[in-house]
């Protein structure tokens, strides 16, 4: 059945369930401080959507630009209305909406990127992914970090439906298909609205999935200098705790997700 939320419900659903800009923004300034002693000031954000994160950015400090990359124009009119607007005029003026293809971008260069949300698994073949490294690679300051996230685990390839409960609503995660010989992939997000009405199919990415050791010889091959991983710690559970530090080992969990960063 076909969705029908609005645009405004649509991009409200999304952020209050996968997005934590706060967070994010803190962990990439933070670990930009931890290696390199100074504060980063200029961030790209690819593949950026409603620019939640560079919104975000800027927000921390007067000398703070950040320049939002998206080709759908649908996330950044949403953005602009959700996010942009809250921000005040001088904030404004520091934050830059661009519709490009993140392979060709006009952003100058700068000090943090970062493509979330598993965003770049939109590239399937070696080629097409070293060349956007490269691309980013380009764009970065002598001293400067990438981060990406990934997701990884035996119980990711499966075709199952995770789901967790967020103030009334509802989320669902689908693995809707996965080929073990290219591991091309379809995932879906669905919600249920606190009035219990079920809508399908909100959001579908067809991806590659890509592992830890590919994407950190990748991204070295593209020129980056080094990559550090970021592991999640355990709560008393042994459920993910949303504190993320530096590994090279840890336990192949069912599913996982982990941050990489590559330095320039």
């Amino acid at each position: 059945m076909k969705s029908q939320l609005s645009l405004e419900e649509k991009y409200d659903y999304y952020e209050r369930s996968v997005q934590n800009p706060e967070s994010e923004v803190s962990f990439m300034q933070d670990e930009f401080k931890r290696l390199y002693g100074r504060s980063p000031f200029s961030l790209r954000e690819d593949f950026c959507g409603t620019g939640a994160i560079s919104c975000k950015w800027v927000e921390q400090h007067r000398d703070c630009e950040a320049w939002g990359i998206d080709l759908d124009p649908e996330p950044i009119k949403m953005g602009k209305v959700r996010h942009l607007s809250k921000l005040n005029k001088n904030q404004q003026s520091r934050m830059h909406y661009l519709q490009e293809n993140v392979l060709k971008s006009s952003a100058p260069k700068v000090d943090v990127a970062c493509a979330f949300n598993f965003s770049y698994w939109i590239f399937k073949s070696r080629k097409e992914l070293l060349k956007y490294f490269k691309a980013v690679r380009k764009s970065m300051n002598k001293q400067g970090v990438f981060f990406l996230d990934i997701f990884a685990g035996p119980e990711s390839q499966r075709l199952v439906t995770d789901s967790k409960k967020i103030n009334g609503l509802t989320y669902f995660w689908e693995c809707q298909h996965f080929n073990p010989f290219t591991h091309e992939c379809t995932f879906a997000i669905h919600f249920r609205d606190p009035k219990g009405k079920k809508h399908e199919n909100v959001f579908t990415y067809h991806w590659r999935m890509w592992m830890m050791p590919e994407l950190r010889d990748l991204l070295v091959e593209a020129g980056f200098s080094k990559t550090v991983v970021y592991w999640e710690g355990d709560d008393e559970d042994g459920n993910g705790n949303g504190e993320f530090t530096p590994a090279e080992d840890a336990e192949n969990c069912d599913a996982w997700v982990s941050y990489i960063a590559a330095l320039t």
